[in-house]
């Protein structure tokens, strides 16, 4: 009867790569996904910022955020939660019907959003017309309105 050989160690790999997962490849739709995600996070948080800001001989700082500027600043906060509830839908499986693209109800939620922002950045309403000046929040939304626009064109993109 013959003894079995003895097994040798194993050798050392020299690829540097072994034992590392392999680089995350980009899958399409990742970024306008993402990006529509941020934006309309951003776009419903923005209508809590300040829109409106300045102060008063008396030395008062005053301050208006988005929600208290009427219908226009509420319906910002909407665009952006429609567009969140719409990617959490997709995420969970819930598909839009095929003859309604997501790409185009990106767009257009991008699109009615920077409408209302605009004309908020133009037109002050007379009751907060004592803070002239234009405060951080409203370049925020507009930024976020139009981030939502190029979701919907990377993901319109995308599906082509």
């Amino acid at each position: 009867m013959q003894t079995p050989e003895p097994m040798m160690p194993p050798r050392p790999s020299t690829d540097p790569n072994e034992g590392r997962p392999a680089p995350r490849q980009a899958v399409p739709g990742y970024w306008g996904e993402r990006l529509a995600w941020i934006a309309g996070l951003v776009l419903a948080i923005s209508a809590f910022t300040d829109w409106y800001a300045g102060s008063q001989a008396d030395g008062l700082t005053l301050s208006v955020t988005g929600w208290h500027t009427g219908a226009l600043g509420k319906l910002v906060f909407f665009a952006g939660l429609a567009t969140l509830i719409l990617e959490a839908l997709r995420e969970a499986g819930i598909e839009l019907p095929a003859t309604v693209p997501e790409s185009l109800v990106l767009i257009a939620l991008g699109s009615l959003a920077t409408i209302f922002v605009l004309i908020r950045v133009i037109s002050i309403p007379d009751t907060f017309f004592d803070t002239a000046g234009r405060g951080i929040g409203i370049f925020i939304s507009l930024i976020a309105a139009i981030a939502l626009i190029v979701a919907g064109l990377l993901r319109a993109a995308e599906e082509l």
